[in-house]
């Protein structure tokens, strides 16, 4: 399906391709998020395969959308465990690589893909990322993981052939895979440079229950409410 992009969208790419730049600059693992530890007993697990907007760059600690999600849960009485396993500067590739053992070590009951804008800076095929990604949703489904895919935007500055190709590859792989999709984390913010850090690359800390909640419609329905009073 063609992509229309309004003015508004227009000026969300811009912001957005800075994001990509910057994020890719970040030497990989410079920023990593909270270390992912062991899963609480008992409690199914969420992982959060993503890069630096979901690695809390330039946040004070416990202080991004995945820590705000973790809180939200909580306060809801659902009961699952959140492990944070973003690293700034990541890759489609980099997710890849890391999954076999993310999801032998944590078991985890969802995972949610927040991957592939550094791919687009990096000039990685289209074709290479979606089978990145493909092969995620793969691995995390035979591991009876549900998925939840989170999609990223380019500028129009890529081309608008590129730009809608590149956010295709989410929605195609969201109706091949039957998984919900997030189509675009950053949407409502990506216009506002009050929303960004000094950087304008990397949501502020107030920005941060924006992201949650472009997530939030998405996951909570492939959650189950805990039985605590």
């Amino acid at each position: 399906m063609k992509v229309r992009l309004a003015a508004p969208r227009a000026a969300a790419l811009n912001t957005a391709v800075s994001l990509v730049v910057m994020t890719a600059a970040i030497p990989l693992a410079a920023h990593a998020a909270n270390s992912v530890n062991a899963p609480e007993a008992a409690k199914p697990v969420i992982v959060v395969l993503g890069d630096s907007i979901s690695a809390e760059y330039g946040l004070p600690r416990d202080t991004g959308w995945v820590a705000l999600m973790r809180q939200r849960l909580a306060s809801e009485r659902i009961d699952y465990s959140v492990a944070n396993a973003s690293i700034s500067g990541d890759t489609t590739s980099g997710g890849r690589a890391r999954m076999p053992e993310l999801m032998l070590r944590l078991k985890p009951s969802i995972v949610i893909v927040e991957l592939g804008a550094n791919d687009a800076l990096r000039g990685v095929p289209l074709a290479t990322t979606e089978d990145n990604l493909r092969t995620i949703i793969e691995q995390a489904q035979q591991g009876h993981a549900k998925v939840v895919l989170v999609g990223m935007y380019v500028p129009p500055n890529y081309g608008p052939d590129y730009t809608q190709k590149f956010h295709g590859v989410y929605e195609q792989l969201s109706n091949e895979f039957h998984v919900p999709l997030v189509p675009f984390l950053l949407a409502g913010i990506a216009d506002k440079p009050e929303m960004f850090q000094a950087d304008q690359i990397h949501p502020t800390q107030q920005a941060q229950g924006v992201l949650l909640n472009n997530v939030w419609p998405t996951l909570k329905p492939l959650l189950h409410a805990s039985s605590s009073p």
